[in-house]
C-alpha cells in the first residue's frame, strides 16, 4: 500500500470511527446537559410562582439567588478541568454529577432566603467543569472537522431544556403542588434534581474516556482516530500555549472569555428573567396566561432557536461568522422587543434573539479548541468558561437591580443587547489580528503533560 493509499484509507476510518463514536456517545452527552442546564436555570420558573413570595425575595435578591450560582461556579472550574484531564471524563463527570444532584434535590427544603443563596452557592462548586469538561472530552474524540457539529448537537440540550424544561417545569408547579406536602417550586426541585444522580452510575459504565479504550469500537478505527487526533494535537500545540500557565495568561484566551461573556449574558438574562417577563405581559398588555401557558410561550424562542443553531451550524464554515453574525443580530434585536406595541411581537423579537445567542455558541467552542491542546486547554477551557460565566451572575443581578432601580425591564435589557453587539466585535477584532503571534504561545512546556 503507498503513502496516498495509506493516507486515503485512513481519513476513511476516521470519518468511520467519528460517526460511530457520534451515535455511542453524543446522545449521552445531551441527555446529562439537559439535565444540568435544566438544574441550573428552573430557579427561574420558581421564582414568579411561588419561590419569590413564599421567601420574601425581591427582584434584586432573587438575582442574587439565581446569580450567586456562578461564584462557586467560577472558583473551581479551572481546577476541575486539570482534574478531569488527568483522571478522566468517566470518573470525574460521575463524581460532579452526584454531588450536584445532592445539592439540587436539596433546593425543595429551602426555609429562607440565606439558606437559597448558600445552596445555589454550593450548586455551582458542585457543577464546576462539567461543561468545559465536556467541551474538553469532545477534543479527544473529534477532529477540528467535525468537532463542530458534534459540540452543536451537544448544545441542542440548551434550547431542549429551556423549551421542554419550561413545560415540565410549570406542569410540575401546577399539577403537583401539595405532593409529599410541598409547594409545587418545591416539588419541581425534588423531581428535577434526582435524575442527576441516577445517570453518574450510566456515566460510569457507559462513558469511554478515549478512543484506545472503546472495545466497542473495532481497531483499525480506534488507531486511525487516535492518529488523527495526535496529528491535529501537534498542529495545535506549535501555534498556542505550551503550558497551563501560558494559557491562563494569554491575551487570546482573556478575549475570547468576554466573547463568551457577551453571548451568555443574553442568554441567562432570557433564562432567569423571559419567565418574569411573560407574567408581565399580563400588567403590560392586558393579557392573560396560565402557567402552563406561560411556560409553552417561554419554550417557542428556544424552540426556534434549536433549529437556527442546527441550521446555522451546517451553513456557516467561517469560524469568525459563525459567532460574530448571530451575536450581532441577537445584540440588535433584544432592544426591539421593549419598544413593540404587541406582546407577540415582541416575542418575534425575543426569539430573534434566543436564536442569535444558540447560534453562536457551537461555533464560539471551535475557537479556542483549535488554539489550545493537552493540560493547556483544560486550564484556558476552563478559563474562558469560568470568566464568561460571570455573566451567569451579573445577568440576572443587573438586570433585576434595574428592574428595580427603575420598575421595568428596559435598561436591564439593553445591557444584554450592549454585551452581545461587544462580543461580536471582539470576535471580529481576533480575526483581524489571529495572524500575529501570541506573545504567551511560547513558555517552557514542561508542565503540561
Amino acid at each position: 500500500m503507498n503513502s496516498d493509499t495509506a493516507v486515503g484509507s485512513d481519513e476513511h476510518l476516521v470519518r468511520s470511527g467519528v460517526r460511530r463514536a457520534g451515535r455511542r456517545l453524543v446522545p449521552l452527552l445531551i441527555l446529562l446537559y439537559f439535565v444540568n442546564y435544566l438544574d441550573r436555570v428552573n430557579i427561574g420558573f420558581a421564582g414568579p410562582n411561588g419561590m419569590n413570595e413564599e421567601l420574601g425575595l425581591s427582584a434584586t435578591l432573587f438575582g442574587v439567588a439565581a446569580g450567586v450560582f456562578f461564584v462557586g461556579y467560577l472558583l473551581l472550574e479551572v481546577p476541575s478541568n486539570l482534574l478531569l484531564h488527568r483522571f478522566g471524563a468517566r470518573r470525574w463527570i460521575a463524581r460532579i454529577m452526584i454531588t450536584w444532584g445532592v445539592v439540587a434535590t436539596a433546593m425543595a427544603f429551602v426555609p429562607n432566603a440565606t439558606v437559597l443563596i448558600v445552596l445555589r452557592f454550593l450548586l455551582g462548586v458542585a457543577e464546576a467543569g462539567f461543561f468545559p469538561g465536556i467541551i474538553l472530552y469532545l477534543t479527544y474524540w473529534f477532529p477540528a472537522a467535525q468537532r463542530a457539529r458534534m459540540t452543536a448537537w451537544f448544545m441542542t440540550a440548551i434550547p431542549v431544556s429551556t423549551a421542554l424544561g419550561a413545560v415540565v417545569s410549570t406542569l410540575i408547579i401546577q399539577h403537583a403542588a401539595g405532593w409529599f406536602g410541598l409547594s409545587g417550586w418545591r416539588v419541581m426541585f425534588l423531581l428535577e434534581g434526582i435524575p442527576a444522580i441516577l445517570l453518574a452510575f450510566v456515566v460510569w459504565f457507559l462513558l469511554t474516556d478515549r478512543p484506545a479504550q472503546a472495545r466497542w469500537m473495532p481497531q483499525p478505527e480506534r488507531d486511525a482516530l487516535e492518529r488523527a487526533l495526535a496529528a491535529e494535537s501537534e498542529q495545535v500545540a506549535e501555534a498556542g500555549p505550551k503550558s497551563v500557565l501560558g494559557a491562563l495568561r494569554s491575551p487570546r484566551v482573556l478575549a475570547l472569555s468576554w466573547v463568551y461573556f457577551g453571548i451568555v449574558y443574553g442568554l441567562y438574562a432570557l433564562g432567569f428573567f423571559l419567565p418574569t417577563i411573560i407574567k408581565g405581559f399580563s400588567e403590560q398588555y392586558g393579557t392573560s396566561f396560565s402557567t402552563v401557558q406561560q411556560g409553552m410561550i417561554n419554550a417557542i424562542p428556544y424552540a426556534v432557536g434549536l433549529i437556527a443553531m442546527i441550521v446555522w451550524t451546517r451553513r456557516a464554515t467561517d469560524p469568525t461568522i459563525r459567532v460574530a453574525v448571530p451575536a450581532l443580530v441577537g445584540g440588535l434585536a433584544i432592544p426591539v422587543a421593549l419598544y413593540l406595541a404587541d406582546p407577540w411581537l415582541a416575542m418575534v423579537a425575543v426569539t430573534i434573539c434566543a436564536c442569535g445567542v444558540l447560534a453562536a455558541l457551537p461555533g464560539f467552542w471551535s475557537l479556542p479548541t483549535a488554539y489550545l491542546t493537552g493540560a493547556a486547554a483544560a486550564a484556558g477551557i476552563g478559563l474562558v468558561n469560568s470568566l464568561g460565566n460571570l455573566s451567569g451572575f451579573a445577568a440576572p443581578y443587573v438586570t433585576g437591580a434595574l428592574s428595580d432601580a427603575t420598575g421595568d425591564n428596559r435598561l436591564g435589557l439593553w445591557v444584554v443587547g450592549i454585551c452581545m453587539v461587544s462580543a461580536a466585535v471582539v470576535t471580529w477584532l481576533l480575526h483581524r489580528s489571529r495572524s500575529r503571534p501570541d506573545v504567551t504561545a511560547a513558555p517552557p512546556a514542561s508542565t503540561d503533560r
